[in-house]
């Protein structure tokens, strides 16, 4: 199966061949995720903030894609807001979901740039870990297959675990998004600890072919070392970046991020 890499119109592209032993950081883009304007909006009904003029606002401060997590329970992303984004912005549109036939179904009609697949609880306030792709070994390829026949990317939210990372390749995902959560909520040698499984879970990644994106808790001041990992070509930061939106506006917090994102990879290719 050809393995499909980057966005098809991006500011930062790189060669396929580049992937398993780069001699350099390979550019790094920025996916911004808009969950949480939703989710403010959400919480008095009516339509502001409107997720479709965030996702511009992403685009004019240098963001290179959107991402939005359409959950079963729609607590945030709606259907309209994904029909929307993917219809009215002119950025690749990743939409995260979880592994049901329902999610299957609107990615396939909706056909978004790339599609994350990611665990999911109701009960949970944010996504707590990876997906366990050894467990769904039978039940993943054929989602899989059926998105990567539909021309979309398809990712996989894993931890940074080789076994996991070998499960990703063996159901036919060319993508993975590894959790950076315990690298951000730890501190000292503990920390350091994670940044090391995400450096050695990237290299590995690369080796066997897949393109290597990285997300979930990063901000401007923990972003640096996880930016700097060389096989690493995707960021998906949201709720950071929103937050900071709050104090600066949202077009200041995601040019913040990307001159954190960009002073974390000196020597980074550019396009």
């Amino acid at each position: 199966m050809p393995l499909r890499l980057g966005w098809p119109f991006l500011r930062r592209e790189f060669p396929a061949a580049s992937l398993a032993n780069p001699t350099r950081p390979l550019a790094l883009r920025l996916g911004v995720n808009i969950d949480h304007v939703a989710t403010l909006r959400n919480a008095r009904g009516g339509r502001e903030p409107d997720t479709l003029r965030a996702a511009h606002v992403v685009l004019k401060a240098g963001g290179d894609s959107i991402t939005a997590h359409l959950r079963e329970d729609r607590r945030h992303i709606t259907d309209a807001d994904i029909a929307r984004l993917k219809a009215e912005v002119p950025l690749p549109l990743n939409m995260e979901m979880a592994a049901t036939d329902e999610m299957v179904a609107i990615a396939l009609k909706t056909k978004p740039h790339a599609v994350c697949i990611v665990p999911e609880r109701r009960q949970e306030l944010t996504t707590e870990g990876g997906l366990n792709v050894i467990a769904a070994r039978k039940t993943l390829p054929a989602m899989v297959q059926r998105l990567n026949d539909a021309g979309i990317q398809v990712a996989l939210f894993i931890d940074p675990d080789r076994a996991q990372v070998e499960a990703t390749r063996d159901v036919g995902a060319p993508a993975l998004e590894l959790h950076t959560g315990e690298y951000c909520n730890k501190s000292g040698a503990a920390q350091q600890h994670e940044l090391v499984r995400l450096v050695e879970a990237s290299a590995f990644a690369a080796q066997i072919g897949l393109e290597v994106h990285a997300g979930h808790g990063l901000t401007v001041h923990n972003v640096g070392p996880v930016a700097r990992i060389a096989q690493c070509v995707e960021l998906n930061i949201g709720h950071a970046i929103v937050a900071e939106a709050v104090f600066i506006g949202l077009d200041a917090a995601v040019r913040q991020m990307r001159a954190a994102m960009d002073a974390g990879r000196p020597g980074s290719a550019k396009p």
